[in-house]
């Protein structure tokens, strides 16, 4: 039998997708793994449900009025960020970002994380938007990037078990600054009531920091950013990118990613590749993990358009010293695009630099990226590409396997399975593609515009579009829709599947999806 180059090289980690896929999990994080693929080891997930009647439909919350985060399912709770359009706590009405620790059995509230909104500029934090990062679970403890551009840890509890340090401020940390903080005093959750500042239906953060004032980035619309962990660090991309002119980069030595000590959130490492004058627009994709060499390397792509590897940190340096990340190798998936002065393309819908939205996927000695033109400043023109991540340097002009067109811009990551590549664009299209070759599988034309990705679980492909529309296909080399769903309200988040159950979040409701006896 003729076994695929492609198979052959993949087959330990399919083998270990193999045997995970046995029993139900949790989705602890933004992608399978740490390689970001967006496919998932579920199995019995339903083929169609019906909103109307319940049919598979196991409950339905509401969220906010605005909800971009991707939800994520560890330890019996599921993490989401949405606005403050639903308030559930009348000491903390308007414009705020919430971050919603929900009960996987019912959906209902069992903490939250309420944030003032940035009031400097709107472009530091957008009118309504609420929280878009999705959550990154470990043990005990949560990861997250808030509307205001900090890195908290939270204990998974809450103040349900008191409010554990070192940070006990949380009373102020929610407290917009045009008001008047209130009179702090630290609770034990056994005596918080009425009238007491915090209580146990709020999150208890652990630490905190806080990027524009500690890494000197500069905000742009809002944060969207997914907390990798390896060891002891948290590598975070920090959204740093223009001034509200679109033109401006303020803060030109801004770090677009950042280490942080997982235990203490002391800030320990950042790159420093010169990327944050190049942005074009702001940095939107979060760092992925893969191997060169055999070695484990940090994958991350800038705000330049430009994909880099780094070394791990292998140790924190002295207090009060920021290491620089090593680098491993640099790809630049559009060499021709400009690469300064990049503010002169603005609105420039024919030619410009790329930027990319969507995560690396790293498989074996093969990454797959989507990128393009920006979806709403730049050119119309996007790709999706597999390069080979073995080298050191400027590998450009040799680490590429193969470039797929798609269709005007692109948000998604893709999701690869059984030698296919799922991915979407904002042409209204859900494309498979032979991950070996890059030829076209087969492309469905939809009626809506992709912000999420696509998820692939149980021979399945879930995707919801910015018109409402949830689709499922057959993740096969044979076109096939199974169903499609109008929700009436716009998905932005990619559908999460845990413990025998698919989360479908649109902009103001989270449904659970499972099959019913």
């Amino acid at each position: 039998m003729n076994v695929p180059r492609f198979l052959l090289r993949c087959a330990p980690l399919l083998g270990l997708l193999a045997a995970a896929s046995l029993p139900a999990a949790d989705q602890p994080q933004w992608g399978q793994a740490w390689t970001r693929n967006m496919v998932s080891a579920e199995r019995g997930l339903p083929d169609s449900f019906d909103l109307e009647t319940g049919r598979n439909v196991k409950w339905s919350v509401p969220l906010g009025t605005h909800s971009h985060s991707t939800p994520v399912v560890a330890g019996g709770r599921i993490y989401l960020g949405t606005n403050n359009g639903a308030p559930r706590d009348p000491a903390q009405m308007g414009d705020r970002g919430v971050l919603l620790c929900l009960d996987e059995k019912d959906g209902q509230m069992l903490w939250q994380l309420v944030v003032p909104k940035r009031h400097e500029d709107k472009y530091f934090d957008w009118p309504e938007e609420g929280m878009s990062s999705p959550a990154t679970v470990e043990g005990e403890r949560v990861y997250y990037v808030t509307n205001r551009h900090a890195v908290v840890c939270l204990d998974v509890k809450g103040m349900a078990n008191g409010n554990d340090g070192p940070f006990k401020d949380e009373a102020r940390h929610r407290t917009p600054h045009t008001a008047p903080p209130p009179a702090f005093t630290p609770i034990l959750a056994a005596s918080a009531g009425a009238g007491e500042a915090v209580g146990p239906k709020d999150a208890d953060i652990l630490w905190l920091f806080d990027m524009p004032a500690e890494a000197g980035i500069w905000p742009h619309d809002g944060a969207h950013s997914s907390v990798l962990v390896h060891g002891d660090f948290l590598y975070v991309n920090t959204g740093t990118g223009v001034d509200n002119s679109h033109k401006v980069i303020r803060t030109p030595d801004a770090p677009s990613l950042i280490v942080l000590e997982k235990k203490t959130g002391r800030y320990v490492a950042r790159e420093r590749e010169g990327i944050a004058p190049n942005i074009f627009h702001a940095t939107w994709s979060s760092p992925a993990l893969g191997q060169v060499g055999g070695r484990d390397a940090i994958i991350f792509c800038g705000g330049d358009g430009i994909v880099r590897a780094f070394e791990p940190l292998a140790k924190a340096p002295p207090a009060g010293e920021v290491a620089k990340l090593q680098p491993v190798w640099r790809y630049d998936p559009d060499p021709t695009a400009p690469k300064e002065d990049v503010p002169r393309f603005l609105s420039n819908r024919q030619q410009g630099p790329s930027n990319i939205y969507g995560m690396p996927v790293v498989l074996g000695d093969r990454l797959f990226v989507g990128g393009g033109g920006d979806i709403f400043w730049g050119k119309n023109e996007a790709w999706l590409q597999c390069v080979r991540t073995a080298g050191a340097g400027d590998i450009t002009s040799q680490a590429k396997v193969w470039s797929y067109p798609l269709g005007r811009h692109t948000m998604s990551t893709p999701a690869v399975a059984d030698g296919l590549v799922f991915t979407t664009d904002t042409a209204r299209h859900i494309h498979c593609v032979d991950a070996a070759t890059g030829e076209a599988v087969w492309v469905h034309d939809t009626v809506g515009d992709f912000w999420a990705s696509p998820l692939v679980a149980d021979g399945k492909v879930f995707i919801g579009s910015r018109k409402g529309d949830f689709w499922i296909m057959a993740a096969g080399r044979e076109k096939k829709v199974l169903a499609m769903v109008d929700f009436k309200k716009p998905i932005s988040a990619t559908a999460t599947a845990a413990n025998g159950t698919l989360y479908i979040a649109t902009m103001t409701h989270l449904h659970a999806i499972a099959l019913k006896p």
